[in-house]
């Protein structure tokens, strides 16, 4: 069955993105077309890029690389839950990104993104990203806005409609995950 990825993108003390990732694992676990993991990048403890190796050859001497690519490795696509901090993604994000190379190839990723502009800054950033490291874009997309989807900046409360997105972005993720299976076979 196609794995998919819930990559909870932050990992600042009191952050918005657990419960984002929190409502998007609930519902996306109640479909039956794939299984959903959340992953939660407190987990990894992943230090300032620290392999001395680019990772496009694969080759990672650091422990918590090995974990990371292994984790990675075991996913057909991904979600990613990304706040928007200055414009961008978080530094943890990029990071955790930035460790691996072969593990996001021919993978499919969808973005949840949360910010005073709905974090679609974020997301754009992310889009080139996901292109370098051959990855499928999906087209649809949440946008959550502090101003209306969260209790004084800091309660998620999310509007029902973004539950309609939520279900095409995560069509879009599981559809393309599995086309692009025979390409990650080889």
């Amino acid at each position: 069955m196609t794995r998919i990825g819930i990559i909870l993108g932050s990992t600042r003390p009191g952050r918005n993105g657990e419960a984002v990732a929190r409502w998007v694992h609930q519902i996306a676990t109640q479909r039956t077309d794939a299984e959903f993991e959340l992953v939660d990048l407190l987990d990894y403890k992943l230090p300032h890029l620290d392999e001395t190796l680019p990772p496009s050859l694969g080759r990672y001497a650091q422990p918590h690389t090995r974990a990371w690519a292994d984790k990675i490795a075991s996913f057909d696509g991904f979600v990613m839950v990304t706040p928007e901090y200055n414009h961008s993604t978080s530094g943890a994000l990029k990071n955790a990104i930035d460790f691996l190379y072969g593990e996001w190839n021919n993978k499919a990723v969808g973005f949840v993104s949360y910010g005073s502009a709905g974090g679609t800054r974020a997301v754009e950033h992310l889009r080139l990203i996901a292109g370098e490291l051959q990855m499928a874009d999906v087209r649809a997309q949440v946008a959550l806005s502090l101003l209306t989807d969260f209790k004084d900046y800091s309660v998620f409360t999310p509007n029902e409609g973004h539950v309609g997105p939520l279900t095409t972005m995560l069509d879009q993720v599981v559809a393309w995950s599995t086309a692009l299976a025979p390409l990650r076979a080889r």
